[in-house]
């Protein structure tokens, strides 16, 4: 690989990279007009818990619905990325995310762990989110009562019990 092409590959690295924190901090902005601005309008989307979507403005319609209301308010902390580059206009990402969630109406405080597979595409001089899936990994879920005191409802692997008391 040349010295310019090894340039452009840290490029498009960090590229990927502040693509990936734009939607995740977009999430956690309740901003569903820049969620729908990284993903291709083809995109891909599977996330364990939801039904598959094959087109960002579906799922972005549903992010509307669950995610964008008041009294939700949800943290995602990603790391660890690994981008594997497929060549100079495809990158596939692997990404380690925390999830943090306070549900008001529940009165619950959620934890995941959970792991992202996405697949990246150039297009029009730009990085986008072309595939993305998620996997829970494990849980933590507590409700609160009026007192404040927090009661474990759910721990380990069991994902299920998400949105319940």
């Amino acid at each position: 690989m040349s010295l310019e092409e090894r340039l452009q590959r840290l490029e498009d690295d960090r590229a990927i990279r502040d693509l990936k924190a734009r939607y995740l901090r977009a999430c956690d902005s309740k901003d569903p007009e820049t969620v729908r601005d990284t993903l291709l309008p083809d995109a891909r989307v599977n996330f364990e818990g939801f039904p598959p979507f094959d087109n960002r403005d579906d799922f972005v319609a549903i992010y509307r619905q669950f995610g964008c209301v008041p009294g939700v308010y949800d943290i995602h902390h990603a790391a660890n990325g690994v981008i594997t580059f497929d060549g100079p206009d495809r990158a596939r990402g692997q990404w380690a995310l925390t999830f943090h969630n306070v549900n008001l109406t529940h009165r619950t405080l959620t934890q995941f762990g959970v792991e992202y597979d996405d697949v990246y595409e150039r297009r029009d001089g730009r990085w986008w989110i072309a595939q993305t899936a998620s996997r829970k990994k494990s849980v933590v879920i507590e409700s609160v009562d009026d007192a404040g005191n927090t009661r474990v409802i759910a721990m380990g692997e069991d994902t299920n019990a998400f949105g319940q008391e």
